[in-house]
């Protein structure tokens, strides 16, 4: 038989209780996502009984939650959104940006996570798109999307974008393809540093006098304009990390990138490794030593409170497509793209990784030549009496 391997699920429901005594004052996304990893894939949510088409063989499935910060539901999502952007991605080279906030401005964002990561993707927007026009750098539109990442490996608050652009763009008149240099990125780390600090100032000092911030509790003295100001200053002589990566290379690259990065959650199953006595132990890669792999372990009421802070809001989109790969200007764009550059439209291969798509029928696990079909719907009672029986 199968052993059991430990998951998030596990923790949540051993120690949801031992959480909520101890925080009372949980906001109702992170306790729906609570719940929702809790119960996904059990019987709490019902599910479908599946019966193999040749040898007959039956099994139950239960329904998943669905949540997006449930790292037992981003497989299907993710297959679904690499098929849409397959069909997207050009044979030119591909570079990998990294925007990070400085942990004085990131710890805003405990508090006011939708006004903060909406103005981290406008300012690094704003950044690529204007030194990329700047003729002393590219002078072309480019394009571009950007993943939002707000945890570190030790699952402490860490906001940063993580921005796939495609290494080239259109001239000012759109009448031909300017391709940057194939062994570096073409615009200036530094460049882009401090464009990147002195639009995100800007756009927070506006909310803030509009009153769009909350600081309450350990940020209570940022309330008062001087304060705030003076915060302001001192990020402002910070050093704002831009991390340019070498290039990808090929579009096949691009992809195993996109679906190593885009669908994460805060920790997935198989970084944890033991549930004993309270702790949370889990695997987690030391950048700060050399990136080495090392185990650390926590309270199991603490580690569960260091997810909960990467629960975004409600509508919140952490995906986002900017300049000629905008949403309402992509599919036309991208057709002037293949034409200046003679390439075609069609799809180009990957490497899958053989499992069937979510609309087919599954495999029969025991055969392997059946196709498993649903023959009944199993309501949460249904399903909990199955699961028991």
């Amino acid at each position: 038989m199968k052993q059991h391997r430990l998951e998030l699920a596990d923790v949540f429901r051993t120690h949801q209780h031992d959480f909520l005594t101890r925080w009372n004052s949980v906001l109702s996304r992170q306790r729906k996502a609570l719940r929702d990893i809790r119960d996904c894939r059990t019987a709490v949510l019902g599910g479908h009984l599946y019966e193999c088409d040749r040898c007959g063989h039956r099994v139950k499935v239960f329904n998943s939650c669905r949540n997006r910060h449930c790292p037992k539901c981003q497989a299907s999502a993710r297959a679904k959104w690499l098929a849409q952007r397959e069909a997207e991605l050009l044979p030119i080279p591909y570079f990998h940006v990294v925007f990070t906030l400085p942990q004085q401005i990131g710890r805003l964002a405990l508090q006011n996570p939708r006004q903060i990561y909406n103005i981290l993707f406008q300012a690094a927007s704003e950044t690529l798109l204007t030194i990329a026009r700047d003729p002393r750098y590219l002078g072309a539109s480019i394009g571009f999307l950007a993943v939002l990442h707000t945890w570190g490996q030790n699952l402490h608050l860490h906001p940063h974008l993580h921005c796939v652009v495609p290494g080239g763009g259109f001239s000012p008149d759109g009448s031909r393809w300017i391709t940057c240099r194939k062994d570096s990125f073409f615009l200036p780390y530094k460049v882009l540093s401090h464009l990147f600090r002195k639009l995100f100032l800007l756009s927070l000092g506006k909310a803030f006098r509009k009153g769009q911030l909350r600081r309450s509790g350990e940020l209570r003295d940022l309330a008062k304009p001087a304060a705030f100001q003076a915060m302001g200053e001192t990020a402002d002589h910070l050093e704002w990390v831009v991390h340019v990566k070498p290039p990808f290379g090929g579009p096949r690259r691009v992809l195993k990138y996109l679906a190593r990065y885009t669908h994460r959650v805060a920790i997935s199953n198989h970084r944890l490794r033991t549930l004993e006595n309270g702790r949370v132990s889990f695997d987690w890669k030391d950048y700060a030593d050399h990136s080495r792999t090392k185990t650390m372990t926590l309270d199991a009421v603490e580690f569960i409170r260091r997810f909960l802070l990467h629960v975004l809001p409600s509508g919140l989109v952490r995906i986002r497509h900017f300049g000629f790969l905008a949403n309402r200007v992509r599919k036309q764009k991208l057709i002037q793209c293949r034409a200046l550059l003679a390439a075609s439209a069609r799809p180009i291969p990957i490497d899958h990784d053989g499992s069937t798509s979510v609309e087919d029928p599954p495999c029969c696990p025991i055969c392997r030549l059946g196709r498993l079909i649903v023959i009944e719907l199993l309501n949460v009672e249904t399903a909990v009496i199955q699961d028991t029986s």
